[in-house]
């Protein structure tokens, strides 16, 4: 039956049949078992012969589209595709030969770039595992989950070409697929009953300069990341992994980004929101497709020997969130490890981005996903300081925990472990060693010892923060 079909397609197309190897080629990412964005004006692109007529048969509107190969060799179409649907054939032809792609299906796209804890996979790392992770496989067969897993190609200019392929969610595709990328892709795919594929390109270790063209690094100077100075391997250097693994994929047309990345800059946290926000500014442009919805996971606390550092880098993702329209963080204070910089934890950062998802771009408006964040503080009886927050509709709670790392500091800059009362949505710190606060700091450390953290009601944690502007 399914040989029946392609024929009487291809004789829809008028072409031959052929069994000549091809001249003709598409991107590694058009390929069978794809998932291309539904209700859009997506793209297929390739290489052939200088003056070839390229036709594209599209089942799922019975429609072809032409082009003539440039004289480099190539070509490129757009196709309106339909509401979510599939499993259909596209037949690509050059007039001699043709290459047929099966069992492609239209629904939604999301990129997933990062770094390691991005790419951690399902069945984890070495003695460090992944919570849940065999539940999750023994429930993982999924026709309507797919995923693209791009090959780590950091290249010192840019790039049109990737390799990859197109895998459907199972036991052991899902086993080495990017745990947060694959969750979030299954929430979505519950939730809104319609095909989910994840285009999957993530490096371990990397920072975020290599993540940007060498235009977006220009707007952040940085010695250490000049090409001329190469203290990095390969793929830290400035613009590495966007020439090899981002650039080659803008074509493909997704419907937003998940990003997880941030431990390898704690070093030089301080301009990390503004290059974040120029990274991203960069994708939207080479994508082509607006402010598509952007969300990120906060790094995780670890204690990594820089006392504040981390703290200071997770201020600076909530002031990127800031910066970028369109744009969310989740918070993970409450899921890091002491002594893995990779938390077992990843199906709770996963689930948080899937309420942006979801609530901002899905309209299910009845699930939170917005993290609360600090405003403002206010003195009071010149001992209590009173803490404001933003998205807490319905106020904060501790969930029955004591929160210990919260520390309070008068005019000498000394801090000290502080009791806190949440009442009218407001938190009220003080200590009696200190009579006269003019700061407060909250979970301000790489690892905050503690054994409870801030929450909305809804359940989602209140990031790291502090009020002051101090030295370290």
């Amino acid at each position: 039956m399914k040989i029946l079909k392609v024929l009487t397609l291809l004789a829809l197309i008028a072409i031959p049949v052929s069994f000549c190897s091809a001249r003709i080629t598409c991107s590694a990412l058009i390929s069978d078992n794809m998932v291309m964005q539904r209700n859009a004006d997506v793209k297929f692109w390739g290489n052939g012969n200088s003056g070839d007529k390229i036709t594209v048969f599209t089942e799922w509107n019975k429609s072809k589209t032409t082009t003539v190969c440039a004289k480099n060799g190539k070509w490129s179409v757009n196709i309106q595709t339909t509401d979510a649907g599939g499993p259909y054939i596209v037949a690509v032809s050059s007039g001699a030969e043709v290459i047929t792609y099966r069992n492609v299906l239209l629904g939604e796209v999301w990129l997933c770039s990062g770094q390691s804890n991005m790419g951690m996979i399902m069945k984890g790392y070495p003695d460090q595992p992944i919570n849940g992770s065999n539940d999750f496989l023994a429930e993982a067969d999924n026709d309507n989950i797919r995923f693209f897993i791009e090959k780590s190609n950091p290249s010192p200019v840019q790039v049109d070409t990737c390799s990859g392929k197109w895998q459907i969610a199972n036991s052991i595709t899902v086993a080495n697929f990017s745990a947060v990328g694959y969750l979030f892709a299954k929430q979505l795919q519950q939730k809104l009953k319609v095909s989910v594929g994840m285009v999957y390109t993530a490096f371990g270790g990397t920072r975020i300069e290599s993540w940007m063209s060498i235009e977006a690094n220009a707007a952040h100077p940085s010695k250490e990341m000049d090409e001329n100075n190469k203290p990095f391997n390969v793929q830290n250097r400035a613009a590495h992994l966007y020439n090899g693994n981002v650039y080659p994929l803008v074509n493909y047309v997704i419907k937003g980004a998940i990003w997880y990345q941030g431990e390898s800059n704690v070093r030089n946290y301080p301009v990390y929101a503004d290059q974040m926000a120029s990274m991203v500014k960069n994708w939207r442009n080479d994508f082509g497709v607006g402010d598509f919805p952007f969300y990120f996971a906060e790094i995780a606390p670890y204690a990594n020997g820089y006392n504040v550092n981390s703290a200071l880098l997770r201020g600076e993702q909530v002031k990127a969130m800031n910066l970028i329209p369109n744009s969310g963080m989740v918070s993970t204070i409450d899921v890091g490890e002491e002594t893995k910089i990779h938390p077992a934890e990843k199906a709770t950062v996963a689930k948080r981005l899937g309420y942006y998802a979801l609530s901002e771009v899905y309209g299910h408006t009845g699930i939170a996903c917005k993290t609360p964040i600090y405003r403002t503080m206010s003195v009071q009886n010149d001992s209590v300081v009173c803490l404001y927050f933003d998205n807490i509709k319905y106020g904060l709670s501790t969930f029955g925990k004591t929160v210990d790392c919260m520390e309070i500091a008068g005019a000498d800059k000394v801090f000290y472990p502080a009791d806190i009362t949440i009442k009218d949505k407001k938190v009220m710190v003080n200590s009696p060693k200190v009579k006269n606060p003019v700061a407060v700091r909250y979970a301000f450390s790489s690892f905050p010892k503690t054994r409870g953290y801030l929450y909305n009601t809804e359940g989602l944690p209140v990031p790291s923060f502090r009020t002051d502007d101090w030295d370290k």
